[in-house]
Formats: structure tokens, sequence, C-alpha cells
């Protein structure tokens, strides 16, 4: 075991000093291990959290041996990637555990079950109740967003919900929260990442016109189906205190990010300050609700989950990847219908050069197109086990597809492609130093 370790550290230099990443048909390894560990994620649904430790720790035992990390080669480069990453992933953590009590307060705070009584009686209340997801989701979890629209469907349909609504439902909070810096996780990971959430907000004009469409063709789906059935709830009161801790949780976000992006740059990159005011507001609001602490050990395993495959993205050679463009990322969006969009957004990010608006909705809004291409996505799915197809999901939510498609290619036509070639972070591959060979000298 003693020389282990030696071996670790030495082992990478021969590949650096050839200049070249091991490849299989042109394909650097290290992506072909992230493909299957997202392909391991698509396919087994019951195991997605063994698959992405499995998967990180794969990756990075092969980059310790064969190719080393941009901070270092071997074990030591490992710890000093993780060094570097530590305070992203640190962030995403609090801030994934925070807003899952976040949304356990909204939706504890009766809004969602008093809602229903403004919508129309006609179709036109099925349309306006997906509006009110997309709303939703702009300040919560698109997750949250999804569950409040499913409860809100049975309850309005009595349990009658066809799958092209639900389709719908997916779509319009994943829509809802592309444009918002605190309406997803990947718009989130942008906004720690330095991104303005002025630039992110950017991608409510494709979510606007994707709206439209899912929202029409969904909402006469659904009328066809089952018609709405209202109740007045006339004896339901908003519970205040709950809306309370909502808004203080969001105000401290928000103040603590500009704050520090604006007057202390340099911090940001040093400690966890967004999570841990999240939290600091958390504590704070003990005395005014009980918090729904049960939620933490399952949203904790989820969020180890995600950030397993933040890291996994944050391994990989990006240099290696093909130029940010339009057309790349209007692939990333189907693309994130198979795989989740938490590991392809941090790809983006390191990789950089892209226009954050059109990346936000895409890798947003795109994985609606299959019932488990989104967080969200699945969580409905669980409420309504029969849309668990993907065959009956693109079937008839086939308006999603369309309704990605045309919204990037309007927010295109009108905005045009704005990349942000400042945020691009240009990494340069650790090359092991070889020595020279002596002079020759003359006989």
């Amino acid at each position: 075991m003693h020389r282990l370790l030696p071996a670790l550290l030495l082992l990478p230099a021969s590949a650096f000093a050839a200049g070249n990443l091991p490849t299989v048909g042109g394909i650097p390894v290290d992506f072909i291990l992230f493909a299957l560990t997202l392909l391991g994620v698509a396919l087994f649904h019951h195991y997605t959290l063994y698959v992405a430790l499995t998967g990180l720790f794969t990756i990075s035992l092969y980059k310790i041996i064969f190719t080393g990390f941009k901070n270092g080669l071997g074990v030591a480069g490992l710890v000093g990637h993780l060094g570097h990453e530590w305070v992203t992933i640190a962030n995403l953590f609090c801030l994934l555990t925070g807003f899952a009590l976040l949304a356990r307060h909204f939706e504890k705070s009766h809004v969602p079950v008093i809602l229903p009584k403004f919508l129309p009686d006609d179709w036109k209340g099925g349309f306006v109740m997906l509006v009110m997801v997309f709303v939703i989701s702009s300040f919560l979890d698109n997750i949250a967003a999804a569950l409040i629209g499913g409860a809100m469907a049975h309850q309005l349909f009595k349990g009658k919900v066809h799958i092209g609504y639900l389709a719908a439902i997916v779509a319009a909070s994943n829509a809802g929260g592309s444009g918002s810096v605190v309406g997803d996780t990947t718009t989130t990971m942008m906004w720690i990442d330095g991104i303005s959430p002025v630039v992110v907000f950017d991608a409510y004009v494709a979510a606007g016109i994707a709206l439209l469409i899912i929202g029409y063709f969904g909402a006469k789906q659904q009328h066809a189906y089952s018609p709405i059935i209202k109740h007045a709830h006339a004896h339901t009161h908003v519970d205040w205190g709950r809306i309370f801790i909502v808004a203080t949780m969001l105000v401290f976000a928000v103040a603590t990010n500009i704050t520090i992006n604006v007057k202390f740059p340099e911090l940001a990159e040093h400690f966890p300050f967004i999570g841990v005011a999240v939290w600091a507001a958390i504590l704070l609001t003990i005395p005014v609700r009980r918090h729904d602490w049960e939620l933490l050990p399952e949203t904790v395993k989820g969020s180890i989950f995600l950030l397993s495959l933040v890291l996994c993205a944050s391994m990989m050679p990006v240099e290696e990847l093909p130029p940010a463009s339009w057309q790349s990322a209007f692939t990333l969006g189907f693309v994130s219908a198979v795989f989740d969009n938490i590991p392809l957004t941090a790809l983006a990010l390191r990789q950089g050069g892209f226009d954050w608006g059109f990346l936000a909705y895409a890798v947003g809004f795109g994985g609606s197109m299959l019932w488990f291409g989104s967080s969200a996505g699945v969580a409905l799915s669980n409420m309504y086990p029969e849309a668990k197809s993907a065959g009956l999901w693109l079937k008839h939510g086939w308006h999603v597809a369309v309704a990605y498609v045309v919204g990037f290619m309007v927010m295109l036509a009108v905005l045009g492609w704005h990349p942000d070639e400042g945020h691009k972070k240009k990494v340069a591959p650790v090359v092991a130093e070889v020595p020279a060979p002596p002079p020759m000298v003359a006989q």
C-alpha cells in the first residue's frame, strides 16, 4: 500500500507529456464515462443515487491514474480540484435543501388551494391553471411548482387528468423556472457562477411563447377528457406566517448574492454566502412556524445525487468540446430530455461562450419532452403513475416538443445570439514537465 500512492501520483505524467487524452473513436474517455453515468441514471430510476456515486468514483479513479486534473496530478490533483469546487457544491447543497423547506411552506400556506376559485369554468380554466404553475415556478423550485399543479389538477378534474395535460404541467413548471435564478436548479447554478439574473431573464421570451402553445393544446386535451369542477373554498384562509417565511428566504438569498457579487466579488469564490444566507433565514424564522424537518433526509439524498453529477461534469475536459453556439444550445434541449440537465449545465458553465438566456431555456424547458427528462416530470409521474410511459408522453404531449422548437426560434429571431465570451473559462491542461535532453557535443 505504501507504494501505491507514489504510483498514482506519477502515472499521469506520461499521458500529459504526450499532450493527448486517451480516446475511443476520437472521443475522450472522460466523456464516455460521463455519458455512461448519465445513461445509467436515465435507465435505472430507482438506483439513481448509487449510479451517480459509482460514476463519480469511476471518473475520479480514471483521472487519478491516467489524465490528472487541471489543478494537478493524481490524488493531489483530486484534492486540489475538490478544494476549487467546494464553494459551488456547498452553495447548491444549502439551496437545494433550503428550497425544499421553502416549497413545503408555500404548499401549506393554502394559497394553492385558494387559487382554483379564480379559474374560468371552460377549457380556459385549465389554461389559466398552467399560467399559475408558470408563475409559481418563477419563485419556487420547478419541482414544487409541478407538484402544486398536479395537486390542483387532481382537485379540479376529480383525479381524471389527461397525460397531455400532465406533460403541459411539467412544461409550464420548467418554463416558469427557466428565466428565474430562483426557479430552477440550472439557473441557480448560473447565478452562483456569476451570471446576471437579467441575462437569464431573457429565457422568458422563448418560455412565454412555449407556454401559450402547451397551454392551449394541453387545456383543450384536458377539457375534452374531463371538464373542470371547481369548489369555492370559502372557509380556507391564507397562512401569512408561512408566506412571510417564503419571502424572507428569497429576500435573504437575492440580497446576499447581489451584495457579494457587486461589492465583494472576490469573496464569492471562497465561501458559500448564498447557501448560508438561506439557512440563516430558516433558523431565524423557526419561531414563526415549524419547519418540516422530516423532509430533509430524502432531500439530502436527492441533493447528493445531483451534486455527484455536478462534480462529474466539473472533471470533464471542456476544451475538447465543440465551440459554444446557438446550434449546440438548441441540441442540448433535446439531450436534456434524456440526460439530467444539471450536469449538462455544469458542463456548459465550465466551457463558457454561451448566450445564457438561450441555455437556460434549452436545458430548463427541453427536459419536458419526456417524463424522466426533468426532476419535475419524475416527481409528477410519481403522483400520476400512468404518465410513466415514454410512448404515451410523446404521443399526447407532442405539443411540448413543438413549443420548444417554436419558442427557441422566436427567441433567436427577436433577441439574436449574444455569446458571453467574457465568462468563458479557458482551462489549460496540466502538462508534466519532461526534462530536455542534454545538448549534443561534437566529438
